[in-house]
């Protein structure tokens, strides 16, 4: 079983609109509420991977009762915190005569220390009955943030994979516990240790600072351009297919999600390479986050080219003669 865990869970409330003029009175063709917040998106992905997970999530307030509905609703399975904070909701507008989509993010939650020590005593059994627990999306408040850190610890205190897809304050600590796979957008990265990694050479001297963390795999997204990852110390340099972008919300989380699928599945590296890249490209063609077919984004997969860089892995023919 897979465990997404998810510390700043977001009800999203969506309007779509068939056009917007900048003259008053738009109004909505119809809205719909939906589950947000990057291990939700995860858990949706892996629901139509047809890999059994769970979310563990904080739950608070009248946003907190109607995110509880919708994730009913969806089909993904988790188990709450409560929260007295009220969970945090966003607004999605989307015109609809150009696939413009625009996000607005609400006030984050504030998590008491009992909620967080109640959280990491569920967490901490919780990871023992895991495949691979992932650790994904943003911290709430400076309380909060010792959670990741935490259940990464544990992780491998039970010899348990983890993945790491976060950002912001709490980011360092993160890597410092060491986590089996790194996942971040190199835009994220940047502004959360305020460097640059705007050529090859920073990019691969980032990786090789990660391995020397005990961390097995790095993935560093850049959107639609080529990226970068690692398998210990060999690196790969990926050229994703291009795509029309309509929505690039969840892409991330897609790509996580296909790198779960990889490990879950016993795939080659670079074949979860391109499964996990197809994810995250097909994501970006739709409004819909992190709901992305299977079959589709697998015809994407001839598209993508992945390139060693540096070190070179040695192949051995064991074809019987």
């Amino acid at each position: 079983m897979i465990l997404s865990v998810t510390i700043n869970p977001l009800l999203e409330r969506r309007f779509y609109f068939i056009s917007i003029t900048k003259e008053r009175g738009n109004r909505a063709t119809h809205q719909e509420l939906r589950a947000g917040g990057k291990g939700i998106n995860i858990s949706r992905q892996l629901n139509n991977l047809n890999i059994n997970n769970h979310s563990f999530i904080f739950l608070g307030g009248k946003n907190g009762k109607l995110l509880r509905e919708v994730l009913q609703q969806e089909k993904i399975e988790f188990t709450s915190t409560p929260t007295k904070s009220e969970t945090r909701d966003g607004f999605v507008v989307v015109n609809e005569s150009n696939n413009n989509v625009t996000s607005y993010f609400g006030i984050n939650s504030q998590i008491t220390f009992d909620e967080v020590e109640a959280f990491k005593s569920k967490l901490n059994k919780m990871i023992m009955n895991c495949e691979v627990v992932v650790f994904s999306g943003s911290s709430p408040c400076m309380l909060a943030d010792s959670i990741f850190p935490y259940g990464i610890e544990k992780a491998n205190k039970y010899n348990k994979i983890s993945v790491c897809d976060t950002y912001g304050q709490h980011l360092k600590n993160c890597i410092e516990s060491s986590p089996t796979i790194v996942h971040n957008n190199i835009t994220e990265l940047e502004k959360t240790f305020n460097f640059s990694l705007n050529d090859e050479k920073s990019k691969l001297e980032y990786l090789d600072s990660l391995y020397k963390k005990n961390i097995k795999q790095v993935y560093l997204t850049d959107d639609e351009n080529p990226f970068y990852a690692s398998n210990f110390d060999f690196h790969f340099k990926i050229f994703p297919p291009q795509i029309n972008k309509v929505d690039s919300l969840g892409s991330g989380d897609s790509f996580t999600a296909g790198i779960i699928y990889a490990w879950h599945n016993n795939l080659a590296f670079e074949a979860g390479l391109k499964i996990a890249s197809a994810l995250g490209s097909t994501n970006v063609k739709y409004t819909d986050t992190s709901n992305v077919n299977f079959n589709e984004a697998q015809k994407l997969i001839d598209n993508i080219v992945v390139n060693s860089v540096g070190k070179k892995i040695i192949r051995i023919d064991v074809t019987p003669t």
